[in-house]
């Protein structure tokens, strides 16, 4: 079994309102707030590179679970490809940070369905390799730096943010037991988001440095195809994790999705047939990728929205495209 057994974010302090965004994109405030969904975003200080700010999580959910770094075992990064160096492997440097000296470490990337992703490769490796006790899944988020408010095509990435989140997974509870996942992804939509130079098929050079910014390759293909598929991908994931795990919808506790336009989130819910106080609204903190679905779970403890006996299912999609749902269930006195 898997248990999610400790959870830290991390929230660097500056923020970007609503207000900046309007003015940095031309945007009317008005649409900014209420068809974007943001009223402000955190923004990384000069000390907040992704791994980092990784690793500051990391030591708050090894706190929560009551557990010394040199119990770690593997140590998984969610941190994504825009991070503190190029070509580098951030799962070392996070263990390092946090003192988990035993631990083999890799990194993971989906995108947004990152942590979706990881805690379906985390429960493989609990169940195949008996010897393994505790896994630590970390990483940081600022890709809203690769974001040009000038290009009217990225629009729906102005919520990109900055932040850090980790979850320590154990062999054993108490905590929030795994009980399924579900991925899916469309692969007609594999080139559609990128940041178009600095790899190899156009290198960097002093010519394209400004290009160095997410990009839409088709903007309306794009468009349609979401349109199609967004709402059925993130139905079929999460609908398809609870049958696997016994449930319907109607036994939900509480949605953790990552951060949308409002108009989406509300479709998911009543997709689902849920109201809106199973879910929060991530607002005031715009779009942290692959963390979202642990700040969202974060939030809802703060809030008491969930509680012993609670059932959730946690949601993302990344661009790539991919749809990840997971249900889990609290299980004994967990913090």
């Amino acid at each position: 079994m898997t248990y999610l057994r400790g959870l830290g974010v991390y929230l660097p302090t500056a923020r970007m309102t609503s207000g900046e965004i309007a003015a940095a994109s031309g945007l009317p405030e008005w649409v900014v707030r209420e068809k974007l969904g943001i009223e402000q975003k955190p923004i990384p200080g000069p000390q907040d590179h992704p791994a980092q700010m990784g690793a500051w999580a990391a030591q708050q959910a090894l706190a929560e679970a009551g557990l010394e770094a040199q119990a770690v075992d593997v140590v998984i990064s969610i941190t994504d490809e825009h991070k503190d160096y190029p070509v580098w492997s951030s799962a070392p440097f996070i263990a390092q940070q946090v003192g988990a000296s035993r631990a083999w470490a890799f990194d993971l990337n989906q995108k947004c369905a990152s942590f979706i992703s990881a805690l379906a490769v985390a429960e493989g490796l609990l169940a195949s390799q008996p010897e393994l006790r505790h896994i630590l899944v970390a990483g940081g988020y600022r890709n809203g730096d690769l974001i040009d408010y000038t290009d009217p095509a990225v629009r729906f990435m102005y919520d990109l943010a900055a932040g850090g989140g980790a979850a320590v997974l154990s062999r054993e509870g108490p905590g929030l037991r795994l009980l399924s996942s579900q991925l899916k992804t469309d692969a007609s939509l594999a080139t559609a988001v990128r940041v178009p130079v600095g790899g190899t098929v156009e290198p960097l050079n002093p010519h394209n440095l400004g290009a160095y910014r997410l990009r839409v390759a088709e903007p309306e293909q794009m468009k349609a195809r979401l349109e199609r598929v967004s709402l059925p991908g993130f139905l079929e994931v999460i609908q398809g994790a609870l049958a696997r795990a016994g449930y319907t919808a109607a036994d939900l506790d509480y949605l953790a999705l990552l951060h949308m336009k409002p108009s989406a989130h509300k479709a998911v819910l009543e997709g689902l047939g849920l109201a809106e106080e199973r879910s929060i609204y991530l607002s005031q903190y715009g779009h942290l990728g692959q963390l979202d679905p642990i700040l969202s779970v974060w939030l809802a403890r703060q809030a008491g929205r969930i509680g012993p006996g609670s059932l959730l299912a946690l949601a993302a999609a990344g661009v790539g495209y991919h749809w990840g749902a997971a249900v889990l269930r609290w299980e004994g006195r967990w913090n």
